[in-house]
């Protein structure tokens, strides 16, 4: 099913895994549980910590608001425990966008709350019970989420995945149509890179001394980062050969639009403006060295280059 603006969408969003996400994203890996206890402990006061979640405050409007290009939003929800201070800051915001707030109790022995059961429990009975619904948009890029995605795919549904860069499943990734990342919202604002030479001395001491890292609370990828250019100009040249070879002697020429799908399948999270280009045109001009386009018509044309 493509992206339409005349569809009917539910929005799901698993509030702790988004705003720890951010949280570590704009202050370092890790962080937020280690600020979480040392502000337990007292040795980072209630002002310091409030400086620090507000710094990495999540404008969860923004997703909705993206969520909406789609079409109409039939029910929105967000998964959390709102009794805790940190997420009750929340309220207004979400509360003010007709968000149904769905309240959790972490279970005592694993301090869990259980979202990603009781979000998908959710989402999949919604597509039953609402046949009509077109989209399902998960804002979370916890790994928790494969068989979700996968599912609501078979069930007919076009599944777009809003996560947070760094903190985002690649194997999620890969089972959604769409993935887009939370800095790449329209309205989102950029988070700032953790800089250690931007944080107290004594700060990056204790860091240093600590006992190892507690477990994270979403799963995250461990390969290396790769370099997202040389990466796309990978994606593009995959995505020519399959269509030329799909195609036999009559796919010489392919239409940009047709190899932009194509890429799409291959890497849901592709997209060529975070890559720092207005259009897709603008990003295949860039790899004169491996494609030819021919744009002598308004059926703008591409191929590999001989």
């Amino acid at each position: 099913m493509p992206a339409s603006s005349d569809g009917r969408v539910a929005v799901y969003i698993d509030f702790d895994n988004i705003v720890i996400s951010r949280y570590d994203e704009v202050h370092g890996r890790g962080d937020f549980q280690r600020d979480r206890q040392r502000a337990a402990a007292g040795s980072l006061s209630e002002a310091e910590f409030a400086e620090r979640l507000e710094a990495a405050t999540v404008d969860l409007g923004a997703a909705i608001d993206f969520a909406s290009s789609f079409g109409t939003l039939v029910l929105t929800r967000a998964y959390a425990d709102w009794s805790a201070p940190v997420n009750a800051r929340y309220r207004g915001q979400l509360v003010g966008r007709a968000v149904d707030l769905v309240q959790l109790f972490p279970a005592a022995a694993y301090g869990k709350n259980g979202a990603d059961i009781r979000l998908a429990v959710d989402a999949v009975e919604d597509m039953f019970r609402l046949p009509d619904l077109t989209h399902v948009v998960i804002v979370a890029g916890d790994s928790d989420y494969i068989a979700l995605a996968q599912r609501c795919k078979r069930l007919g549904r076009y599944v777009v995945a809003v996560g947070v860069a760094g903190s985002t499943s690649r194997a999620l990734a890969a089972a959604c149509d769409e993935l887009v990342t939370y800095d790449a919202l329209p309205g989102a604002k950029e988070a700032p890179r953790p800089s250690e030479d931007a944080e107290p001395k004594g700060r990056r001491r204790a860091k240093r001394a600590a006992s190892p890292e507690p477990e994270q609370p979403q799963q995250q990828d461990d390969e290396e980062d790769e370099d997202p250019q040389a990466s796309a100009t990978a994606l593009l040249t995959r995505a020519l050969r399959l269509g030329h070879d799909r195609g036999g002697d009559d796919a010489d020429w392919l239409h940009n639009s047709q190899v932009k799908e194509q890429m799409k399948r291959l890497d849901p999270s592709f997209s060529e403006r975070r890559l720092g280009y207005r259009s897709f045109s603008d990003f295949l001009r860039s790899r004169g060295d491996l494609v030819e386009l021919d744009e002598s018509s308004t059926a703008r044309l591409v191929r590999l280059s001989a």
